[in-house]
């Protein structure tokens, strides 16, 4: 890593904003690009707690969950990314998310905020 960390915080927003444009364009079998194969996935809904593997795995669930919407534009609002010391280029970090959707069916637009921690790690 360099010293302040600056091509590695650049490299983490290109591929935090890289996933929010995959999502709002809906191109599910982009997302194992922006994910190791066996990467673990954990969505905390407050209410359970979901476990999933790799990019395709994740892509099957939101691709479910975003059907219904006719229109979808997944937001960035914020991140946050901590450096972490060692060889294998790791990192952790945060971003905020908006979610932008409309129904059809019910003919109403809704908003949903999200909060997503990460880790990350350089490949080789």
């Amino acid at each position: 890593m360099s010293s302040d960390g600056t091509p590695e915080y650049v490299a983490i927003n290109r591929l935090q904003r890289r996933y929010a444009d995959i999502v709002t364009r809906r191109s599910w079998a982009e997302l194992k690009e922006v994910f190791e194969p066996d990467c673990p996935i954990t969505l905390d809904l407050r209410d359970q707690e979901l476990a999933f593997t790799g990019g395709d795995e994740i892509a099957a669930f939101i691709a479910a969950a975003v059907v219904r919407f006719d229109f979808f534009v997944f937001a960035v609002l914020n991140t946050v990314v901590d450096h972490l010391d060692g060889p294998m280029g790791r990192a952790s970090g945060r971003m905020y998310t908006c979610e932008h959707r409309h129904d059809p069916g019910a003919d109403e637009f809704s908003q949903a905020f999200g909060l997503y921690r990460d880790d990350y790690h350089r490949s080789p």
